[in-house]
């Protein structure tokens, strides 16, 4: 049996494996540079030169000491925006990650607050069917202004428009006005320039009920809650208040409150805040403040 024939490389192959190798110890030797220190490339460039110089070869050593700063100047600014890059990615990551959590907390917390007040809000209509009729049938379609308005912003993924939360709140309103009676009073003041203009949703409506669950109804009076709007130094800020029984500095907030703190935080990156104040009059206010969008003009 006849032994293959060796068949030689073509010089095209060889040429091309040479080319790969180059090319891939290149980019070792980039890559080398741009995570070494300044102080490690000095201390190998005075071997260097040292070795070159016994063998004879000093300015090939200086030129390649003066190519490789070159290069590490250009591989660490590289190295550098690489890593930034990575790190904002991350960051990016992390806060979407938070947005998803705090809207996942609040949806959580929407499903357990929402059938208790579908549950007394039906219960109230029907007491009422009996002995008012036409109060009945009101709060029935305030009612379904509120659930009209609730649903979409559950499907906006935290963000509606401040009049949407406004008719929201409003329809609220109206079914406590009709449990509460005389105990009961509002007034909402937002200018229509505003009511277009993108706002978180849910968190007017959490200090709405926040207002009467601590403020009015431990009161036998009640009191009266005010809702208003305003451009303020380039903010949005939306203020609730109302005259009841006072907030207590000193206590922690409760889950709607760190909710909305948390959500403003990873919404707005540290831009809004909820601020909290007591009228010397009594009662508490809460203000919403939140970047006002380029196109609301001062009026």
């Amino acid at each position: 049996m006849n032994k293959p024939e060796f068949v030689p490389p073509s010089l095209r192959s060889i040429v091309l494996e040479v080319r790969d190798l180059l090319r891939e110890g290149w980019w070792k030797f980039f890559d080398w540079l741009a995570v070494i220190s300044w102080k490690y490339l000095f201390f190998v460039s005075f071997l260097v030169l040292i070795i070159g110089g016994t063998m004879g070869l000093g300015p090939l050593a200086f030129w390649l000491i003066v190519v490789s700063i070159l290069i590490k100047s250009l591989a660490g600014g590289k190295h550098r925006a690489e890593l930034a890059a990575v790190a904002a990615a991350s960051r990016a990551d992390m806060e979407a990650l938070e947005r998803r959590v705090l809207e996942a907390e609040m949806a959580a917390l929407q499903a357990q607050i929402e059938p208790h007040f579908l549950f007394n809000t039906l219960a109230l209509i029907g007491q009422l069917i009996e002995t008012q009729p036409q109060q009945a049938s009101k709060v029935h379609a305030d009612l379904i202004r509120y659930l009209r308005s609730a649903m979409p912003q559950m499907r906006q993924q935290g963000m509606g428009t401040l009049g949407q939360q406004i008719e929201l709140s409003r329809a609220y309103l109206n079914i406590m006005q009709a449990r509460m009676q005389q105990r009961l009073r509002f007034s909402i003041d937002v200018p229509e320039a505003l009511a277009l203009e993108a706002f978180p949703s849910m968190m007017v409506q959490t200090l709405v009920e926040n207002a009467i669950k601590h403020g009015l109804e431990p009161s036998t009076e009640g009191g009266e809650i005010r809702i208003s709007a305003r451009l303020q130094d380039g903010f949005m800020e939306v203020e609730v208040s109302d005259n009841g029984v006072g907030l207590d500095m000193h206590a922690d907030d409760g889950v709607g409150l760190s909710n909305i703190r948390e959500r403003l935080r990873a919404l707005y990156k540290g831009q809004a805040s909820l601020l909290t104040e007591i009228p010397a009059a009594g009662g508490a206010t809460f203000i919403l403040r939140v970047p006002a969008a380029d196109t609301v003009s001062q009026t």
